[in-house]
């Protein structure tokens, strides 16, 4: 089985109304108007489309952060481009990051769900998650970790809801992979540091990746990509930002020994 990882476009704008003064938007307005514009290319995601329409893997996976503040005109910019993708047959998983719920702004929300629902073709909705999904003999437990925050903090939320689904799902002997799909890393190296960005809750998750009850976490919004694996590539993969750093992860996965082994695609 082979899959296409990428993560964290940021497409960017101005601001789409007043009222994105009045609220956490104006922070990633300004975030993009002065920093992301000039570090983030969007070239970069439509050469990801075309390398994944060229080599056909069995599914592609994009882990959050369309846009930069979640308003509706910056997911359109995003969705265009991810278009040629969405109408092919090529399984699109999408779980939206803490950007793409920016804000509880009813438009801004609404196309949040929309772009759920696009990318995921038919597979899926917002409400839905989290969804377990069976593609290419793999079992994938995609989940939303993100929600709206303070104005200061990039906060993610592992919620009880979440919790109960992935123990539920990770029970008993399993002969295929298992992997979850999410925005936030699970592991994380410095919890104080990174406190304003941090997700909370993963403790559980945790120990089923260390007693291998889960085999592969595929996340984002870590900007930088990483890999935290074991000998037979079990662990977490970060897929860091595809406009950014114009690459992304190609992963083939022996189903039969849950096995994963990685490239770097540079775009």
């Amino acid at each position: 089985m082979k899959i296409v990882h990428f993560s964290d476009p940021h497409g960017g704008g101005p601001a789409e109304d007043w009222m994105a003064y009045f609220d956490k938007r104006w922070v990633g307005v300004f975030n993009y108007t002065f920093r992301r514009k000039f570090r983030h290319d969007l070239k970069k995601l439509a050469n990801a489309v075309e390398y994944i329409l060229d080599t056909r893997p069995d599914a592609a996976v994009c882990t959050g952060d369309l846009t930069s503040a979640g308003q509706p005109g910056e997911f359109a910019k995003v969705l265009k481009i991810l278009e040629p993708l969405k109408n092919s047959d090529i399984p699109l998983i999408y779980t939206p990051g803490n950007h793409d719920c920016y804000v509880r702004r009813p438009k801004c929300v609404a196309a949040m769900h929309a772009a759920v629902a696009e990318l995921s073709q038919g597979k899926y909705t917002f409400h839905d998650l989290p969804r377990r999904l069976e593609i290419g003999g793999a079992e994938l437990l995609v989940i939303n970790t993100s929600a709206p925050s303070n104005l200061l903090c990039s906060w993610g939320f592992l919620r009880a809801k979440e919790r109960e689904f992935i123990v539920n799902n990770c029970t008993g002997n399993h002969d295929r992979p298992r992997i979850l799909i999410t925005h936030y890393p699970m592991t994380e190296e410095y919890p104080v540091l990174r406190m304003r960005h941090r997700l909370f809750g993963q403790k559980q998750v945790l120990e089923l990746m260390k007693n291998g009850a889960l085999d592969l976490v595929l996340c984002g919004h870590v900007h930088k990509p990483y890999l935290k694996i074991d000998g037979d590539g079990r662990g977490e993969c970060c897929a860091g930002s595809v406009s950014s750093n114009g690459s992304m992860v190609e992963i083939d996965c022996d189903t039969g020994n849950r096995k994963f082994t990685y490239r770097t695609i540079e775009l």
